[in-house]
Parts: C-alpha cells; sequence; structure tokens
C-alpha cells in the first residue's frame, strides 16, 4: 500500500543544528553546480568540472601548470576521476600533461593558450549563473544564511 500524499513536501529535520547545516551547504553546491554545468555545456561545451580544473590551472600562481595532485586537491576530485577529467581536457586540446623533469613519478597538467581562451570566455557565463543561483536560493529560509555568507565582501 502507498504511503498517502499530502500536497506539501515533508519536512527533514536533522538531529542536530551542524548537520542541518552541512545538508543545506550540501543542497546549496548541488543546485548550483547542476544550473552551472547546464550553462556551460550549452554555451561553451564544457562541464563544471573542466571549468573548475581550467580556472585552476588559469588563475594559479604556477604559470599555468599544477601538478595533478594539486590540482585534484584544488577542484576537489578524486585521483581517478582527476585522470579522466584531464585526459577529456587534453584531447580536446585545453591542457597537456608532462612529467616533471627532476622527479619522473610527477605528472603535471598544463593549460594550453586554447585552454585560457575557453576559460575567458566561459568565465562570464560562469559568474553570471552564479550570482542568479545565489540570487534564487536566497528566498530559501535553511540557504539563505549561506547565500548571505558568500555575498559578503
Amino acid at each position: 500500500m502507498m504511503p498517502p500524499t499530502s500536497p506539501r513536501s515533508p519536512r527533514i529535520e536533522l538531529p542536530s543544528a551542524l548537520e542541518s547545516r552541512w545538508q543545506a551547504l550540501r543542497r546549496l553546491k548541488g543546485t548550483i553546480d547542476d544550473a552551472l554545468d547546464r550553462a556551460l555545456q550549452a554555451e561553451h561545451g564544457i562541464s563544471v568540472s573542466e571549468y573548475a580544473a581550467l580556472a585552476a590551472l588559469t588563475y594559479s600562481d604556477g604559470g599555468g601548470h599544477l601538478r595533478q595532485q594539486v590540482l585534484a586537491d584544488a577542484i576537489p576530485l578524486q585521483q581517478s576521476s582527476l585522470s579522466r577529467l584531464v585526459s577529456r581536457l587534453e584531447r580536446t586540446g585545453l591542457t597537456e600533461r608532462f612529467h616533471c623533469p627532476t622527479d619522473r613519478r610527477g605528472v603535471y597538467t598544463q593549460i594550453t593558450d586554447r585552454g585560457r581562451e575557453v576559460v575567458a570566455a566561459a568565465r562570464a557565463t560562469y559568474v553570471d549563473v552564479l550570482e542568479r543561483s545565489l540570487a534564487a536560493a536566497s528566498g530559501d529560509p535553511e540557504l539563505a544564511p549561506l547565500v548571505e555568507h558568500f555575498r559578503r565582501t
């Protein structure tokens, strides 16, 4: 037998304020990541993870290259997921990999000129969608305090 349905969504109250705030942060991130991914794919042909990697490389003080573990920590992604992501970026000519000259075990990812062009073009979309998503989330009482925190200058 199916449980009765009500026109309202069920209310979920986690056992502590800490857990509730953490869940709210996860909801906010998920909502924004989904919106960013849709817009970046539609307008620039890249995912939000690809944008994050390209932006980290572009804006790092390493001259556009980072050790793969540093890049994985910056995004953040698991090492296996990062390897697949870097392979996709490399196939499309947005990055290239090279081994550290002093430690052959060290692998670096370097952004290409084409990668810099893509991230520069995609940044306006990224910032616009981020701003609009935060504005929309500010109407949710559970998310509004988080939005306020991110909007502080």
